[in-house]
């Protein structure tokens, strides 16, 4: 019986909790003595992306040195074998046995994918969307609905989505006159505002902004508008956050049930406690990145004005209602965001 058919592997969904810590170096020689392990991994960010090395290319070098070289990673840019939603089919088949990307591209997949990715104008800074996702059962009850397909899903890294146009907004009508990429949640979010939103690939982002397919985009803030060349061709960097969000590993499950006990132990504890310290790092560079952008790429950071701000807060509430009456589990989604948001004061 495969993973697929069980739902989730002999030690639960990668471990869960108990991933607290990594395996010291003497725990390795079995895996060694074994022989090793090689993953395909297809990002959903290209390879000039920042998180395609700060977080992908950053992991697989933990994994390969906390193994003493056992657990090797061969890692493939966007669109190598495939791109954006299409990489949950090919390591559901284990064509790879990795990839990244977005709980927001996974909607066909689990009725909880919305608040996986995050509800965009509710909660305000990473913490808040660190604590929602870790320790109000969010990953857990998305990651149960994607483990009775074979997947494993573990959030990467919360981070904030802010908008980058090449326009700048000084009303509601100049916002409803934009083209926008977007994904997800978001997308929603920006067309219940009134903008045109549609998905476009990483890959073929900038050739939409730079030919004017589309007026603006979201990827991530500032790291990802830097590192994507999106400040080339749009001059206007918007804030506050459209919301705040996580990217996601997805990993074959079977390929997971497969690897050696003491390989396991490194990788869980390596997976589990990068969402961590790479939340925490993305938002120091978050703030590096803009002051740069300003400096040498003549960026304006610009914020929305408050008829754009009030049509957000009544696309927000519209689209919980919406996630909400998908299950039982998005229901309960809802219940615990809602709640937190009570607890911090925003409603």
């Amino acid at each position: 019986m495969t993973n697929q058919s069980r739902g989730v592997s002999r030690r639960g969904v990668l471990g869960g909790a108990a991933a607290v810590g990594v395996a010291a170096p003497a725990f390795i020689g079995k895996a060694i003595a074994q022989g090793q392990v090689t993953w395909r991994v297809q990002a959903h960010w290209p390879k000039a992306s920042v998180s395609f090395n700060d977080s992908l290319v950053k992991l697989a070098t933990i994994l390969e040195e906390e193994t003493e070289g056992a657990f090797k990673m061969e890692l493939f840019g966007a669109g190598e074998f495939a791109k954006g939603p299409e990489i949950f089919a090919i390591t559901q088949r284990g064509i790879v046995q990795m990839g990244t990307g977005s709980a927001s591209y996974y909607e066909n997949e689990g009725t909880c994918a919305g608040f996986a990715y995050g509800i965009p104008g509710t909660l305000r800074n990473a913490l808040e969307q660190m604590h929602y996702i870790k320790n109000m059962e969010v990953e857990a009850l998305f990651a149960s609905e994607l483990a009775e397909k074979g997947i494993i899903y573990k959030a990467e890294k919360a981070y904030p989505t802010e908008l980058v146009v090449s326009k700048k907004v000084n009303s509601v009508d100049d916002f409803r006159g934009l083209k926008l990429r977007s994904s997800g949640t978001m997308l929603d979010y920006l067309t219940a505002a009134g903008a045109s939103a549609s998905y476009i690939a990483g890959s073929e982002l900038y050739q939409a902004l730079s030919s004017g397919v589309v007026d603006g985009a979201h990827w991530g803030a500032a790291q990802g508008a830097q590192s994507m060349s999106l400040w080339e061709v749009c001059k206007h960097h918007y804030r506050p956050p459209l919301g705040f969000t996580d990217d996601a590993w997805i990993f074959n499950a079977d390929a997971v049930e497969a690897l050696p006990d003491d390989i396991r132990t490194v990788f869980e504890a390596a997976v589990e406690t990068r969402y961590f310290l790479r939340s925490a790092e993305y938002m120091h560079l978050e703030a590096k990145s803009l002051s740069e952008g300003v400096a040498n790429e003549g960026i304006t950071v610009e914020e929305f004005p408050d008829d754009v701000l009030a049509l957000f807060t009544e696309a927000s509430g519209k689209i919980i209602e919406k996630e909400a009456a998908k299950s039982e589990k998005a229901a309960k989604c809802a219940d615990n965001l809602t709640s937190l948001m009570k607890d911090l004061g925003y409603s």
